[in-house]
């Protein structure tokens, strides 16, 4: 996956942002999160690009995307629910008065950032090293599912890149082989279906 995909989706998100009605940002997102709540933990997905190509990591711990879900998460670090649901909010807090044009100039600030990087070793939550052609594939995965959350909460269509939604769709894949691989694959080819509220992640 090159950065071009992650541009693309980042895109799609930043365009979707702006179709968001103004009276939308108060109502019920995703969880415990509201529609701003909701956005500003999507645009981490370009904040972490930011802050973590000024990182260099010792050693790369996670040498694959799937291997990122399976470490990178709140209960393999040990993080409270209460403060990723809180790190969601702030993050939309930081969105400010105009989160649109905010979110414009993160995805701006982030494709710059990556022109000419190459493929650092880079640290990311927790101190886990990582490269960044690995660490992107889940920031266009993140970005892919979280823009989908929002045009569910806000009945909008949702304009997602072909390039952005395979990448993510291989990597859920990846990510249900390691235990769940025989029960999405017959969902996927309509031999039994998937029990309610199944996730990979």
């Amino acid at each position: 996956m090159t950065p071009t995909t992650f541009a693309a989706a980042a895109g799609a998100f930043a365009e979707l942002v702006h179709r968001i009605p103004a009276d939308a940002w108060e109502r019920p997102g995703l969880g415990e999160w509201d529609v701003r709540a909701l956005v500003g933990h999507t645009s981490r997905s370009l904040t972490t690009v930011i802050t973590y190509l000024d990182t260099t990591a010792e050693r790369e711990d996670v040498t694959s995307p799937q291997e990122y879900y399976a470490r990178v998460n709140p209960t393999a670090l040990g993080m409270a629910a209460a403060d990723v649901a809180e790190r969601g909010r702030q993050a939309g807090r930081d969105l400010g008065a105009h989160p649109a044009a905010a979110v414009d100039a993160l995805a701006a600030q982030a494709l710059a950032r990556l022109e000419g990087a190459g493929d650092p070793l880079i640290q990311v939550l927790g101190g886990l090293g990582i490269r960044l052609s690995n660490y992107l594939p889940t920031r266009v995965f993140e970005l892919v599912v979280h823009s989908l959350d929002i045009g569910r909460a806000l009945d909008i269509s949702v304009n997602l890149p072909t390039s952005a939604t395979e990448e993510a769709l291989v990597l859920a894949a990846r990510i249900a082989a390691d235990g769940r691989g025989p029960e999405v694959l017959l969902a996927l080819t309509g031999r039994e279906p998937l029990p309610p509220s199944f996730s990979i992640v």
